[in-house]
């Protein structure tokens, strides 16, 4: 692909967007997208292509001196395996599940190498991770960040429908599911029994209104089950619990907090166990770092007005480890996480583009 334009490159991008979008990769389940990126990267001719333990799949895309620039996009998606996964195009979008989170970015990651493939600078490395959905926990990056031999300068978590976005804060959370059980009884006959349902609720309730002020954050209870009968004090009852924050000091406040109140509130007569299902790490990068300046200044120059969201992202791995990072885009798109997805497919060269300026603007700076 040497010599190509973004143009031109925007049409590879969008056949292999399509092309690996029809692959399943549920968490936990990406080999076979893992597979087709290591015989994409292959074919491009990119050196020291492998996929390592973890799943994630490298390729040096340019040699340098100094310190990595690691630009990577995530293989696993929220879908289920049996799920339709069927792609279309109309009218000017590409439609279909994972199209934009994270297809379109996994299959631009080759074309920005392209771009940057004649000029001098740092290290280039392409990297495609496992487990960065849900209850993924970041995985692949930790995993990547870790084993990675030599120092790392930067590191740009591409989501595909990200463009116009610069995300330098890192969204912390911590999942739970909390088991309540009881003795349990008649509804009637032992109406004085604790009911796990019942001491649930009051956790729930109070849990669900808990805040740190001067933090973003929330607190989201997004599954609940149990009780054995309509007319029996429940034995069991569990509850699912996503607890995040802008900051650390945040996410750990509200972490205490929340244990605290579930404790508090449970009866005499009910046990609780807590049991952690997941953590992110929250963080942020300075808004005046020479990434984040330059990521806006390859958006403006593309006539593209940024914005600055925190988001939840790989970029998560990268703040907790004191690298420099930032979460941007390929291009438009909406309706992620459900099988409606869709991208612009008209943006995509200009995504190309700025995804390289800001790489060559941030090596200009450092």
């Amino acid at each position: 692909m040497s010599g190509s334009t973004p143009e031109v490159l925007a049409t590879r991008v969008l056949f292999r967007a399509a092309e690996i979008a029809v692959v399943p990769a549920p968490t936990g389940a990406e080999d076979a997208r893992t597979a087709l990126v290591n015989e994409w990267w292959r074919k491009d001719g990119w050196e020291d292509v492998h996929a390592d333990a973890c799943g994630n799949v490298w390729a040096l895309a340019r040699p340098g001196e100094g310190g990595a620039v690691v630009l990577a996009a995530h293989l696993d998606t929220v879908f289920p395996a049996d799920l339709p996964h069927t792609v279309h195009e109309e009218g000017g979008r590409l439609r279909g599940p994972s199209v934009g989170d994270d297809s379109v970015a996994l299959a631009a990651l080759s074309a920005v190498g392209t771009l940057l493939a004649g000029s001098g600078g740092r290290p280039v490395w392409l990297l495609a991770t496992t487990g960065e959905e849900g209850l993924g926990n970041l995985r692949g990056i930790i995993s990547a960040l870790d084993g990675f031999d030599s120092p790392i300068d930067a590191v740009l978590a591409v989501e595909g429908n990200y463009l116009g976005r610069i995300s330098a804060v890192g969204v912390g959370s911590l999942r739970w599911r909390v088991r309540v059980s009881g003795p349990g009884g008649h509804a009637w006959e032992a109406s004085e029994a604790p009911s796990a349902v019942h001491a649930a609720a009051v956790m729930i309730g109070h849990v669900a209104r808990l805040e740190v002020a001067g933090a973003g954050t929330t607190v989201n209870v997004g599954r609940i089950g149990g009780g054995e009968a309509i007319n029996a004090r429940a034995r069991s009852c569990w509850f699912e619990l996503d607890i995040r924050a802008d900051r650390s000091a945040a996410l750990a406040a509200l972490e205490a907090e929340a244990r605290a109140v579930i404790e508090a509130e449970a009866p005499d007569g009910i046990e609780v166990r807590i049991e952690e299902l997941g953590r992110r790490p929250a963080g942020a990068l300075d808004p005046d770092h020479p990434l984040v300046r330059a990521a806006i200044a390859a958006l403006e120059e593309a006539g593209i007005t940024p914005v600055f969201p925190a988001t939840s992202t790989d970029a998560n791995a990268a703040h907790v480890r004191g690298i420099p990072a930032v979460a941007v885009g390929v291009t438009t798109g909406g309706g992620e996480h459900t099988p409606q997805e869709w991208i612009d497919i008209a943006p995509i060269a200009d995504g190309l583009s700025v995804l390289a300026a800001t790489v060559m603007r941030f090596e200009e700076a450092t």
